[in-house]
């Protein structure tokens, strides 16, 4: 599974979203430009030590990726969908897009994936979620479609580190 992050602006979620890769094995994809250094401490810190577990690919623009994983199933997370995140069936090569803090994914992407446009259900008046929040709704609803696939079934496991999860 992998989560696209088209030009994210803020360390801090992108840093949260990495660390949520590292929990669930998801892949982390980064759609230049960023709106930060990867030296960046917020980033860093936000990720904490985890980022040895995480597989992160670099790519120019979105069209790359695209490109690079030609077939393989895109869902794009947006406010203006008509489909809500629980309303498809994800497989173990989905990639989960998400766009800027600021702007979201670009309208251009969006009318050429109309079907393939997802949404979260929330209250009228809010704008949208924090994009970390978003991500970890999503992927792990894709996650359980999947049986939570190679992920550990026991706190157990852990070692080390809090109980906070």
């Amino acid at each position: 599974m992998h989560i696209v992050l088209v030009e994210p602006e803020i360390p801090g979620n992108t840093g949260n979203i990495a660390r949520l890769c590292a929990g669930t094995g998801i892949e982390l994809h980064l759609v230049r430009p960023l709106g930060f250094s990867t030296d960046d401490k917020h980033l860093k810190r936000a990720g904490l030590d985890y980022w040895h577990l995480v597989k992160v690919h670099y790519h120019d623009t979105f069209d790359e990726v695209r490109k690079k994983y030609r077939g393989k199933p895109f869902y794009f997370c947006t406010t203006k969908a008509e489909r809500t995140y629980c309303d498809v069936a994800y497989t173990l090569d989905t990639f989960l897009v998400f766009g800027k803090e600021t702007a979201g994914l670009p309208a251009e992407l969006l009318d050429i994936n109309q079907d393939r446009t997802i949404r979260i259900p929330m209250h009228a008046g809010a704008r949208s979620l924090n994009l970390s929040n978003a991500a970890a709704v999503v992927a792990y609803e894709a996650l359980r479609q999947n049986n939570f696939a190679d992920l550990c079934s026991s706190a157990k496991t852990v070692h080390g580190g809090s109980d906070i999860i």
